[in-house]
């Protein structure tokens, strides 16, 4: 199977070669995305292929249910770079129907480690259960939550210290919610995005 991966490498480079000579030398000058993705590590979800980005236009970090938490060293240093470093313009947090965190957030079983890790989810389902309990079936249910999840993450990333000091010097930066369906592999926007400290 390593084989197979390394000859579809070579295969993907050679063609990239063939329509831009200059290709790899270009890409490897510099790193200037406009974008900053926040998504879910399910492997049908990869960021540049479903936006229809090259390589170099998107900084990407992907986490089990598009999590963004406080104790989350690994994110807020990607969140930081991306910010500080890359001057990114646009953050996205996008999350995806079907998602097997937000189903384990909520199915009442114990899955070890990462039931500690969706608590946020949780939290979000209990803060808005009126509006779930509202829904006329379980899939809706799952659907909302997912999507109230992103909202809640656009909110989180908003507020965290790295953002809020990028718009208090005057940093151009939007924060965005999208949410991607695997049935028909369209990005949805939540509508909630974000110029400004939340409530400000």
């Amino acid at each position: 199977m390593l084989e197979t991966l390394l000859q579809r490498n070579l295969d993907w480079a050679a063609e990239r070669l063939a329509q831009d000579a200059s290709y790899f030398k270009r890409l490897a000058g510099i790193q200037r995305p406009h974008y900053f993705w926040i998504g879910c590590s399910d492997s049908r979800v990869p960021a540049n292929v479903i936006a229809g980005l090259e390589p170099g236009e998107v900084f990407v970090h992907r986490n089990v249910a598009n999590l963004v938490n406080p104790g989350d060293l690994n994110c807020l240093s990607v969140l930081q770079f991306a910010v500080e470093q890359l001057q990114v313009r646009e953050i996205i947090v996008t999350g995806h129907y079907g998602c097997g965190g937000i189903q384990a957030a909520v199915d009442g079983q114990r899955h070890g480690l990462i039931d500690h890790w969706l608590q946020p989810i949780r939290d979000t389902a209990a803060r808005c259960l009126a509006e779930l309990d509202s829904l006329p079936d379980h899939q809706a249910r799952q659907d909302r939550l997912c999507e109230l999840n992103v909202i809640a993450q656009v909110k989180r990333v908003a507020e965290t210290p790295i953002v809020l000091d990028a718009w208090s010097r005057g940093q151009g930066l939007l924060v965005h919610g999208l949410v991607y369906g695997l049935d028909d592999g369209r990005l949805r926007n939540l509508g909630c995005t974000l110029a400004g400290p939340p409530g400000g």
